[in-house]
């Protein structure tokens, strides 16, 4: 949790995230992802001033426990000095213990918001999916989070200006706008009316438009006119090397192979789910993904 430190910004663990994304579909599944297309609403997750601290956050954790369906798990809450802004006991269950920052008793706008990332380690913890090392895991939960319905709050958590900051969660606010945007493109939602944080809405915008740079590279038709020469001279390149396999450079999400006797093929990355597409190369081509049955127009 930063508070009052600086915050860090861009979108340094985009390779994480989109690998995150991609664990969620392998793991859960196109249409269990699908039962998660309506976000969690400001309503039920509101704290008031005058509300009793840990009835209304009994009340939050459970509205939460709610949205990622897990009926048979209870929160029990609590507050307690500490430098995370909460913590999770993962035991077997059915109760979890989630300890809270003292900050949060008098800022209590933003207690889902803590609540929404340590109901997914839950949600994580029963479905058994994590990655190796404490950080990579932690982003995991936050794009977790926010692609299943209540990473808004993380976002909208972020307040930063010339005297203070907070932030919340692992990922910048960009790339919870990133996972915010990917997840809008999705669902047709419009995640930015509920944010009351201004800075939230800016991060929001940068997410959104590097979520379609996702959807704008070649082979895809959408690519713009650069990225359509430079996919060209690859692909000439690559044919002249047929008896070679082609490495995805830094930069450029596709790759060539070759396949036997066969045309050449080109892999690329689905701009919905990230799992890696590879289909031959013979000019146009419409291609479905298998994870999350996107189908997608390219030009190979």
């Amino acid at each position: 949790m930063a508070n009052g430190g600086p915050v860090q910004h861009g979108f340094p663990h985009l390779e994480t995230v989109r690998a995150s994304i991609t664990a969620l579909y392998r793991r859960l599944s196109y249409d269990t992802v699908r039962t998660f297309a309506t976000s969690v609403a400001p309503a039920d997750v509101a704290f008031c001033d005058t509300d009793d601290l840990y009835l209304g956050a009994q009340r939050v954790a459970h509205e939460l426990v709610r949205h990622y369906r897990l009926p048979d798990a209870r929160l029990i809450v609590s507050f307690r000095e500490m430098t995370h802004a909460a913590n999770v006991e993962l035991a077997a269950g059915p109760e979890y213990f989630v300890e809270l920052n003292d900050r949060f008793r008098t800022h209590r706008r933003d207690i889902g918001a803590a609540l929404a990332h340590e109901v997914m380690h839950v949600y994580l913890h029963r479905l058994g999916l994590s990655f190796p090392g404490t950080r990579d895991n932690e982003i995991l939960t936050d794009t977790a989070t926010t692609y299943l319905g209540a990473g808004w709050l993380l976002l909208d958590a972020y307040r930063e200006d010339s005297a203070s900051s907070q932030k919340l969660g692992y990922l910048t606010p960009e790339e919870f706008g990133y996972v915010l945007a990917k997840r809008a493109l999705v669902f047709a939602e419009d995640p930015s009316v509920w944010f009351t944080s201004p800075q939230a809405y800016t991060a929001y915008v940068k997410g959104l438009a590097e979520a379609r740079r996702d959807e704008q590279q070649p082979p895809l038709t959408a690519a713009g006119w650069a990225g359509r020469r430079r996919y060209a001279h690859d692909r000439r390149h690559a044919q002249g090397e047929r008896g070679a396999v082609g490495e995805a450079r830094p930069g450029v999400p596709y790759s060539f192979t070759p396949d036997g006797r066969g045309p050449l093929r080109v892999s690329f990355p689905c701009p919905t789910c990230q799992q890696r597409i590879r289909v031959p190369v013979r000019g146009r081509v419409r291609a479905r993904c298998g994870l999350c049955r996107t189908v997608l127009e390219c030009d190979t």
